[in-house]
């Protein structure tokens, strides 16, 4: 195969590794995650690596579960790009500045865009933590559901930082069990 681009959610067929749906691109390989070996990162020039055309799909490989089609739908959702989350109009321009009791140490300004950026990457990375989890193949339902609440107690913690965003529907839920 030469190096195409391809994007999110194609599917591909490796010779040894089997049908595969391509889950990240970086600038010269793909993060594919193959039916029976899990994910993978394969070099783009992979000569082993054939795309599936969509009339050429075998049913071995067509998604049937629920859980296949959300995690289908959300991998086109994100299309490999960070959500564009808009910051409230009242802290666009604005510093931040973390200033130590000690007053004779120095304090660190920091623009807010900067920091709201970090704040929705974390966010971001959670979400794909939590798409990992639910996906693993070994891991009990038990440890699954382990996980996954302390995940929510996590957004619990980082509730805070709600008051940065613009919308609403943008916030961290934690754990309302524990309200």
């Amino acid at each position: 195969m030469t190096a195409l681009t391809l994007g999110i959610g194609t599917r591909l067929q490796h010779t040894q590794l089997g049908p595969g749906v391509i889950i990240g691109v970086r600038y010269a390989t793909y993060l594919i995650s193959f039916i029976h070996h899990g994910i993978k990162e394969i070099e783009k020039t992979d000569h082993h690596l054939e795309e599936i055309i969509p009339e050429n799909v075998t049913e071995e490989i067509e998604t049937h579960s629920e859980v296949e089609k959300s995690l289908l739908k959300i991998l086109r959702l994100w299309n490999g790009t960070s959500e564009v989350v808009p910051l409230g109009d009242r802290w666009k321009g604005g510093t931040m500045v973390l200033q130590p009791g000690d007053i004779s140490l120095k304090g660190k300004e920091l623009p807010i865009e900067v920091f709201f950026h970090k704040i929705v990457m974390l966010r971001d990375r959670l979400r794909v933590m939590e798409q990992q989890i639910n996906a693993h193949k070994i891991m009990s339902d038990e440890d699954k559901v382990n996980l996954q609440q302390y995940i929510s107690r996590i957004y619990g913690s980082l509730t805070t930082f709600n008051v940065l965003f613009k919308n609403k529907e943008e916030w961290f839920i934690g754990d309302k069990s524990s309200e």
